[in-house]
């Protein structure tokens, strides 16, 4: 007996009643089948050259710009981003596509001299094939766009398998990219593990972005074919505050790192390191900008903490501090949503769960640390390593954080969220695998050398 189709039903975490889209699943096979509808189609997007791609990747930035407030409102009806965060969202993502438009112009290897004799040596870089992308629900347009967009313009073909929550949003983009480029260059596989499995099983590139044991998972397939892998996993990240820094700013900062889009980002604050006489006047300061911070209807322009996604996510947190000695609770409103408050909690004991696994909401906890090596200390001694904030005032203890801080990113005096989509993105530890993301390392990531030897 064959089994029934699994349906994909995406909700607004505002209110769940709302059922945003309702799809079936596409089912192993088709997402093997699109795969290879996309290695025949790759042959001919290389073939037509570097123009034809940066024109096509332009169109599709052209697009995005003009439908940039009813994709961000799909954003915050589908996934709960908070609105002027979705439109920030919309901005980057235009701008990704606009800066990979301009990749196939590149520079695609070096010329260099034979060791001996005439004749001539050769780097070129070229596409793999079928880039598989695995995108998450959280950044449901700029996440699959820095992933599809490089690979896109280095010659790839792409087979995105989207979270299903953000279903709608993945559909939607594919949309507007499908009217800019040949068919078969991008298509979206809607679904879950099953189709997820699949696209990793055949592509000849994969790009993974969500929890980390699934992206262990697919780093294990992948690699087991032999075929190029990132994955971007976890982060618990922290923020060290030394007794120089400019407190009300830092708390700023960590508040909206910690709050924003309900801290449903793999940069997002969960661990406050007050070093020394910090500890006290941060505690104050960040525990009245928690208080401060709007919770509420995702669609109103001042809210900055929204619904979670689902209620099992939001169910989560409850347990997570059970316990704890409660610093500051913001309120959470009443209605159908899935909301939570931002928290911050102290006195957590040493190898609580909240220090050692990622929660993914507006959770964090307040920790004291004697000295800047100390802090370090503690900042390190967690599996993940994605990033870190410093907030101070003095630049030698800036440069000992950079010099001794185990995550593939520092921020000074900035909070731990936010990345430039030019420079490349990445962790350390569990927080990540393979190549980086992002700028000219993404280009680097869906293309492999070759070297070539001519001799007359």
């Amino acid at each position: 007996m064959t089994a029934a189709p699994t349906p994909i039903v995406s909700r607004n975490p505002a209110d769940p009643a709302d059922v945003v889209a309702e799809v079936v699943a596409a089912g192993a096979p088709a997402a093997a089948a699109a795969v290879e509808r996309a290695r025949a189609a790759q042959a001919g997007w290389l073939a037509g050259g570097a123009a034809a791609r940066s024109a096509a990747l332009s169109a599709v930035a052209g697009a995005l710009e003009t439908a940039t407030e009813e994709l961000a409102h799909l954003a915050v009806r589908e996934v709960g981003k908070p609105l002027t965060e979705a439109r920030a969202e919309m901005a980057r993502t235009v701008a990704i596509w606009r800066y990979y438009a301009q990749a196939p112009y590149e520079a695609s290897g070096a010329v260099h001299e034979p060791a001996t004799g005439p004749g001539l040596l050769l780097t070129r870089r070229r596409p793999h094939g079928v880039a598989g992308l695995i995108t998450p629900w959280n950044f449901p347009f700029a996440i699959p766009s820095w992933k599809a967009a490089p690979a896109l313009a280095a010659g790839n073909t792409v087979v995105l398998k989207p979270a299903p929550e953000a279903t709608a949003c993945a559909l939607r983009l594919a949309g507007i990219v499908r009217e800019a480029v040949p068919e078969g260059v991008f298509t979206v596989v809607a679904g879950g593990a099953a189709e997820g499995g699949a696209v990793v099983g055949s592509a000849d590139v994969v790009s993974f972005t969500g929890s980390t044991g699934v992206g262990t998972a697919v780093v294990r397939a992948a690699t087991a074919r032999g075929v190029p892998v990132q994955a971007e996993m976890g982060g618990l990240n922290a923020a060290i505050v030394l007794p120089d820094a400019d407190i009300g700013r830092a708390a700023a900062h960590i508040a909206a790192a910690i709050a924003g889009y309900a801290g449903q980002k793999c940069t997002a604050t969960s661990r406050v390191i007050a070093v020394g006489a910090a500890l006290d006047p941060l505690r104050e300061a960040l525990a009245d900008a928690l208080r401060a911070v709007p919770v509420g209807d995702p669609a109103d322009p001042a809210t900055v903490c929204g619904p979670l996604v689902s209620a099992p996510a939001r169910d989560r947190l409850a347990p997570a501090r059970e316990g704890l000695s409660v610093v500051a609770a913001g309120a959470a409103p009443d209605g159908p949503g899935w909301y939570a408050p931002p928290v911050l909690v102290e006195k957590v004991p040493a190898g609580h769960a909240l220090l050692r696994e990622e929660v993914f909401g507006p959770l964090a906890a307040l920790l004291p640390a004697d000295d800047l090596p100390h802090a370090v200390r503690l900042a390190n001694e967690v599996p993940y390593g994605l990033v870190t904030s410093v907030h101070t005032a003095d630049l030698g203890a800036a440069l000992h954080g950079l010099d001794h801080l185990d995550t593939g990113m520092i921020r000074v005096n900035a909070p731990s969220t936010g990345v430039d989509f030019h420079l490349p993105f990445g962790g350390a530890k569990a927080s990540a695998h393979g190549p980086r993301e992002q700028g000219r390392a993404a280009l680097e990531f869906y293309t492999s050398s070759r070297t070539y030897t001519l001799m007359p």
